[in-house]
């Protein structure tokens, strides 16, 4: 079945604007997560870009904006579905979960850093996607 029939009972013409849903959010998670990191950087905060951020501290403090701008990301994909939100925030999910675990498999080859921070966003990557969606369907939300 691919993506398109996944979506079975979507009105014609809605397939795009499902996918651009998805893709809005996934814009909006790399964007945000990286300019908060870029600020971060400059503000000396972080070690260069280019160094390894070893300190657990540090790498908490992206965890902890990461969980909330990958659950930013999926309810924005929800709200931007033309039905199905969580549907939609799920497929989002599944799409970071991907990104997730070939982060841990490059993190495994060179030293970023703890290897339990790509772990932990392999670990959050549904979860956070599953409650973006969910306070979309919550709230009966649709649709920017």
């Amino acid at each position: 079945m691919s993506p398109a029939e996944g979506m079975a009972g979507d009105p014609a013409g809605s397939t795009g604007k499902s996918v651009l849903a998805v893709v809005a959010g996934l814009v909006f998670i790399f964007a945000a997560s990286l300019g908060i990191d870029e600020v971060l950087h400059l503000l000396q905060v972080y070690p260069p870009w280019n160094q390894p951020m070893r300190d657990p501290g540090l790498n908490a403090l992206a965890l902890s904006y990461r969980l909330v701008i990958d659950v930013a990301g999926c309810y924005l994909a929800a709200r931007l579905a033309p039905n199905r939100p969580l549907r939609h925030s799920m497929i989002l999910g599944g799409i970071g979960l991907v990104l997730s675990i070939l982060g841990v498999l490059g993190a495994m080859k060179m030293d970023f850093g703890p290897l339990w921070y790509p772990i932990a966003l392999v670990v959050t990557a549904l979860p956070t996607a599953w409650l973006g969606g969910w306070l979309v369907e919550r709230r009966g939300e649709t649709k920017i």
